[in-house]
């Protein structure tokens, strides 16, 4: 662990006994991968890092190799966060405006190559490596490598996104992989990016460095209309900060700050457990209450290994710019048109802001869960409820994740198919809109974790997880 990353906590470097080693992600190959290196002898750190390169494989609806980042870690002893989000560029350029329906709500994306900001991803992932890592980078890039020979079947739910999302991901090149022969993709289709091979042959040869002064930076300046320039790209550096630690429930929770709202969040949660259903959405709503709308499109992964180390990583392309490089089936990220994080001025190479929220739960035994979730405003939401489930109300973590969620924002209360109706009927009462959903929905996030209470993957996200024996 760096020095710059102070000692939050010390615990002995045991897993506690009622505690498995596993791995919970945001697409079924994905975990696969992260429980193969688990059992193979890598680390929590390794196992994320191969997840991560899969997932840009097997999960491109929701991010990509030039994605942004957040991560906190445990490597028995020591606990740091990575701030590896994307950094704003040196120019400006003119962004292209796409509406897009989530549901009823429509939130407007600014695209194209001017949109991008400097990839973080990579670097942290090389840091998670290097500081966190046993085993060799190559190994750790060969399951992706293998998911790019091959293809990769499109879950039901990705499959879902994808059609929401098409009017972005068919822009250029998107067309030749989402919608080849003129129609969109469906659910176990293979999903073919037979560019993402040379892309990642080129990152196990050259390291993560490959995206920031080799082969992968080369092609990525000779986009037309990017911003940032080559020295943009070598200065960029992942940042080792402290994690927030926030009581809750008899633990101590290390979470973000910033635009996560967590540490505010966890404190004012009521406590859940002996209420009848109706009490418990009433009371979520009125914690879950925020002004926050929009926001980008993320995945999310975790790893705890036999050793107690662990680590949890979040990513993000935004939506996507719809822009591609050439030759090697890599989307950027439009990161600089998400309103609700690229606000303010950000110097150049400044990060930009992030909901990300990756979090690791403490007791007095040591670690008793490792969680985060996607979905940009619904992410706190989804973070916050199933975390409540596992820690408050004693339920097991997939019961937790699967459980219909609510999340209310100023217009209305928006409601998966399940929520109690009692409850809705009396927000009605009161005033508010409820809108009910017809169907569960990546909308209301996608939570991963893995902890004594068991481990999930988000059915929302045709999620997975998997245990070690």
């Amino acid at each position: 662990m760096p020095a710059s990353a102070p000692l939050a906590l010390r615990f002995p470097g045991r897993i506690p006994a009622t505690m498995r080693a596993g791995v919970a992600a945001g697409h079924p190959a994905t975990a696969e991968v992260g429980a193969e290196i688990l059992a193979e002898g890598g680390t929590a750190g390794d196992a994320v890092v191969a997840m991560a390169l899969a997932s840009c494989v097997a999960e491109s609806v929701m991010s990509g190799l030039l994605a942004g980042c957040h991560a906190v870690v445990f490597d028995g002893s020591r606990l740091a966060g990575l701030d590896g989000f994307a950094a704003a560029p040196s120019e400006q350029g003119e962004m292209i405006e796409l509406p897009v329906a989530f549901g009823d709500e429509v939130v407007v994306y600014e695209l194209g190559a001017a949109s991008c900001a400097v990839p973080g991803l990579p670097a942290a992932l090389g840091e998670l490596w290097q500081r966190l890592g046993r085993l060799p980078w190559q190994r750790l890039v060969e399951p992706a490598l293998g998911l790019a020979r091959t293809g990769v079947p499109l879950p039901e739910m990705h499959a879902r996104t994808l059609a929401m999302l098409i009017d972005v991901h068919s822009r250029e090149h998107g067309a030749d992989i989402f919608m080849p022969g003129g129609e969109i993709l469906q659910a176990g289709a293979l999903l073919h990016q037979p560019g993402l091979f040379e892309c990642l042959s080129a990152l196990a040869d050259e390291g993560h460095e490959s995206v920031y002064r080799g082969t992968l930076a080369e092609a990525l300046l000779a986009v037309d209309g990017v911003t940032f320039t080559a020295g943009d790209l070598r200065s960029y550096r992942a940042l080792w900060l402290d994690p927030v630690l926030v009581p809750y429930r008899g633990r101590r929770v290390a979470t973000r700050a910033g635009l996560s709202g967590v540490p505010e969040l966890l404190p004012r949660l009521p406590e859940l457990r002996g209420r009848t259903e109706t009490e418990r959405v009433l009371a979520l709503v009125e914690a879950l209450e925020t002004p926050a709308e929009g926001g980008e499109h993320t995945t999310n992964m975790v790893a705890v290994d036999s050793h107690g180390r662990a680590c949890v990583l979040t990513h993000s392309l935004g939506v996507g710019a719809g822009v591609w490089i050439p030759g090697f089936d890599v989307e950027l990220n439009n990161l600089l048109g998400e309103e609700d994080i690229a606000f303010g001025e950000p110097a150049p190479g400044d990060h930009l802001e992030s909901r990300m929220a990756p979090s690791l739960v403490f007791d007095d035994d040591g670690l008793e869960l490792a969680i985060g979730s996607a979905g940009a405003t619904r992410l706190r939401t989804a973070l916050a409820t199933v975390l409540a489930g596992i820690l408050d109300e004693g339920l097991d973590a997939e019961e937790a994740v699967a459980r219909p969620r609510v999340h209310p924002i100023p217009a209305c209360v928006d409601a998966e198919p399940g929520v109690d109706e009692d409850a809705l009927a009396q927000l009605e009462a009161r005033g508010r809109v409820v809108r009910r959903w017809e169907r569960i929905h990546h909308y209301f996030g996608g939570v991963s974790c893995v902890g004594r209470a068991g481990a999930a993957g988000d059915p929302r996200r045709s999620g997975a997880a998997i245990l070690l024996p």
